[in-house]
């Protein structure tokens, strides 16, 4: 069992339960998955790239990633339908946990002036969103082996209602947020 899980269940379930009134325990909120997903639009020119970064986000997330194609073509980028465009990963379960607990306790806090993460970034039923500038702040990552700097997105899926139980599960679990 993960031990931001057995947090989870220890912690955080009865103090939401206290602070939301919740009578049941399956009201609470918890993480249903974490989607990340890394955009290369220059992997139309070099296909090297998507190559490097489906072995970085393997390496980061313990999961293989999805290779995601365009769904229609754009002359303007030079795009037809069809060509592969970037790589994403879906985490459940105790990877997803494991994750979590790295990316709030390891990697957040390598960004370079890190003030905190907006809690404007919800989607009004309970997701959250955020973009990372430089993959490179996980500790998975060989500083010496990286070919390009990419971005990349992650989106936390929980069962909360709205925002407000959102942000607070959020925030039990450690994610710092800017004031």
């Amino acid at each position: 069992m993960a031990r931001l899980r057995e947090y989870y269940t220890t912690e955080v379930v009865p103090t939401l339960k206290k602070e939301f009134g919740y009578n049941n325990i399956m009201q609470v909120p918890r993480l249903e998955k974490i989607v990340v997903n890394i955009g290369l639009g220059e992997a139309i020119q070099n296909v090297k790239l998507l190559d490097s970064a489906i072995s970085e986000l393997s390496m980061i997330t313990g999961q293989r990633p999805v290779v995601t194609k365009a769904r229609k073509s754009i002359a303007t980028f030079k795009l037809r339908k069809g060509m592969s465009i970037g790589c994403m990963v879906t985490l459940r379960g105790d990877r997803m946990y494991e994750f979590f607990d790295r990316f709030v306790n390891v990697a957040i806090p390598r960004i370079r002036d890190f003030r905190g993460i907006s809690p404007r970034s919800f989607d009004g039923r309970g997701n959250f969103s955020t973009g990372i500038v430089e993959h490179y702040i996980f500790p998975e990552t060989d500083y010496d082996k990286i070919d390009k700097v990419f971005g990349m997105n992650v989106t936390i899926v929980t069962t909360a209602r709205t925002d407000d139980e959102a942000r607070e599960l959020l925030r039990i679990m450690g994610l710092a947020f800017r004031n």
